[in-house]
């Protein structure tokens, strides 16, 4: 699944950066620093910016670019902060056959913002997920804690509008 790199200003706090800073002291000299340090970033901004990659990798001494190979090839990464309602649309097998790639379309074009990316506003992000377990309700999306199945494109306005 492909990471975009979002275009919200990064808003970082003094404190933040002197948390990983500390962090990074902390693990330099540990093998497979990166990955533990670039957890501990993700715990401490929420998600991992530009900034806060270039940092890690001026801190580590290496190119930016291993920084965002290591961010970009483990899931668990998050290259976007979430908006105050992240949307997920499940693309598993049993929802995509469903018409969740429909419903994905229809939620891109919608909130103006691709898979992975977040409203100007921060209210709304879009992801795409692998299967949440709900098959026999595809195709699904979830909305924060919220789960919406047996979905139809026509549906969205109406659901979207409740969290505006």
């Amino acid at each position: 699944m492909k990471k975009v790199m979002t275009s919200v200003p990064f808003k970082g706090t003094p404190e933040q950066l002197a948390e990983l800073d500390a962090v990074i002291a902390e693990n330099k000299e540990q093998p497979g620093a990166m990955l533990a340090i670039l957890q501990k970033a993700q715990d401490i901004y929420g998600y991992l910016p530009e900034e806060v990659q270039r940092h890690i990798a001026l801190a580590l001494d290496v190119p930016f670019s291993e920084v965002y190979g290591v961010a970009t090839f483990y899931a668990q990464f998050q290259l976007n902060p979430k908006g105050e309602h992240p949307v997920n649309v499940c693309l598993g097998t049993a929802c995509y056959v469903k018409g969740s790639g429909k419903i994905m379309e229809k939620l891109e074009e919608m909130l103006g913002i691709p898979a992975g990316g977040i409203t100007p506003d921060l209210k709304f992000s879009l992801d795409a997920t692998r299967c949440i377990g709900a098959c026999g309700l595809a195709p699904v999306m979830t909305i924060g804690e919220d789960v919406y199945g047996r979905l139809e494109p026509s549906m969205l306005k109406d659901i979207i509008a409740k969290y505006q």
